[in-house]
């Protein structure tokens, strides 16, 4: 592949879709020709080493490697950061082909088509036409390709790791072309209940481990309803919390000698993801139930915190394009962005798509807002 040979945006997204990168998110089940970012890593990088740029390949997991390029004019007018994740979520129950990139009334279907690989899509185009034909004034831009947004941001943290700076970070999500400034973060852990293993028809020789973990559900259940009673953010709204798995025994005729749950708990900003844990856990010790508690990976929250000239600089940008100024938003979902922020590089949300479409049965982005992205990205970069 050389310069002159990327493929027009339409079937550049098309091949990105058609090539799996499905984050496992630990289920052992899924097929090792579906899974990981390793195929579209390849496809990127032949790209972007095809272009005037610095390339680099990072390995962050065993066969899961960070793509960073860099384009450095003289003088830059400032330096951006772009980023995009690799991976998406499972494809289970979908309603169209997912991994065909099927084009119907101008919209691309498949798994990753809109969160994110048309940001990946728009932001290589855009890549390429500034690195190819530089202007004066333009600014020096790094593309970043991570791993692992969609399960525990490993990808993010070892781009941070790398000591990656920029004066603005752009982080691909589904938007609508819209610039979303705050987002909630997450933090995830499991707790896990012990108790001895016995014949289920002598139940009274054993300690069941189901049981009580359902003592500690409930009481999660409770604590969820207490982070509801507090007052909300003003932009973000209140902190929730829910648990998504509880897993636990060997069969129905074994008293469960073990059992565990997985919660989920959303923060708001100044929210600190070590203190919530340790209030849950505390509720938890109010029951008398031994457990363990492990914390499997944590988001901090995104604060407003990108400068009003670099704001106005992307709207403007997107106000040239679409002819609307752009909605400036503050969304419950967790990115890349926040973790950028809290290492001092001023982050903003942006791309093509909505997220109501994303990890969807039937996911599809519109090419023309693709198309749009890809000249708001381009338009940035080159001053206009």
């Amino acid at each position: 592949m050389t310069a002159d040979m990327l493929r027009p945006l339409p079937q550049l997204l098309a091949d990105l879709v058609r090539l799996p990168s499905v984050n496992p998110m630990g289920r052992p089940d899924l097929a090792a020709h579906l899974v990981h970012e390793s195929r579209v890593t390849d496809y990127l990088e032949a790209a972007l080493r095809a272009l005037p740029v610095e390339v680099h390949r990072r390995p962050v997991a065993p066969g899961r490697d960070n793509l960073l390029a860099t384009f450095a004019p003289p003088n830059p007018s400032l330096h951006l950061l772009w980023e995009a994740h690799q991976d998406t979520v499972p494809a289970d129950g979908m309603t169209v082909e997912p991994f065909a990139g099927h084009v119907r009334d101008g919209k691309l279907y498949g798994r990753g088509a809109c969160d994110v690989k048309a940001s990946v899509a728009a932001m290589l185009t855009a890549f390429a036409r500034v690195a190819r034909n530089p202007k004066s004034g333009s600014a020096a831009v790094t593309l970043a390709f991570t791993i692992d947004e969609e399960h525990t941001f490993l990808g993010v943290q070892a781009l941070v790791a790398d000591g990656v700076r920029a004066d603005l970070a752009v982080v691909a999500e589904p938007t609508s072309l819209d610039l979303v400034t705050s987002h909630k973060g997450v933090v995830r852990w499991t707790v896990e209940t012990r108790g001895v293993a016995c014949h289920s028809s002598r139940p009274q020789d054993g300690v069941n481990a189901v049981y009580a973990a359902a003592r500690l559900v409930t009481r999660l259940e409770r604590h969820a309803a207490e982070l509801a009673a507090r007052v909300p953010h003003p932009a973000l709204g209140l902190p929730t919390l829910s648990v998504g798995v509880m897993a636990g025994g060997v069969s129905p005729n074994t008293v469960p000698d073990r059992c565990r749950i997985e919660v989920d708990r959303r923060l708001v900003p100044g929210e600190d993801p070590a203190a919530v844990v340790a209030e849950a856990d505390a509720a938890l010790r109010e029951t008398g139930i031994p457990f363990t508690s492990t914390v499997t990976f944590a988001c901090p929250a995104l604060p407003p915190l990108v400068p009003e000239p670099l704001l106005d600089r992307l709207a403007d940008s997107v106000r040239a394009v679409v002819g609307r100024v752009p909605l400036r938003r503050a969304v419950p979902f967790a990115t890349d962005a926040s973790t950028l922020a809290e290492a001092g590089i001023p982050a903003v949300v942006f791309g093509p798509g909505d997220i109501a479409q994303a990890h969807t049965a039937d996911e599809w982005v519109s090419l023309a807002e693709v198309d749009q992205a890809a000249e708001i990205l381009y338009r940035l970069a080159a001053g206009g």
